[in-house]
């Protein structure tokens, strides 16, 4: 079973780029991009806080994140970068509550 901290150590660099990128790109026509880049940006202060070793007190962001998204539903007129954040960031949510 994969952690938290290795899902993180996998994509949140991956994440930082993309969340700022679908900003960008898709934020005129889903303002909730800005959101979710907020939440991420939160919860990647609060990972490099609690360290390799720790594990940071995240619930408030991934319930934020989870109303936010729709429990991660991807919308239907999204490019695949926008898909990729949704589907790494359930992957971090899966991973922490397991």
């Amino acid at each position: 079973m994969t952690t938290f901290n290795e899902v993180a150590e996998r994509n949140f660099e991956k994440l930082d780029m993309f969340t700022l990128a679908i900003t960008r790109a898709h934020g005129k026509n889903h303002p909730e991009a800005f959101e979710v880049r907020n939440i991420f940006n939160t919860m990647k202060e609060k990972t490099i806080e609690a360290g390799t070793t720790g594990k940071p007190h995240l619930e408030e962001e991934f319930t934020q994140l989870r109303k936010v998204t729709s429990n991660y539903t991807i919308p239907g007129d999204v490019c695949g970068t926008y898909a990729g954040v949704y589907n790494m960031l359930f992957e971090a949510d899966q991973a922490y509550h397991a």
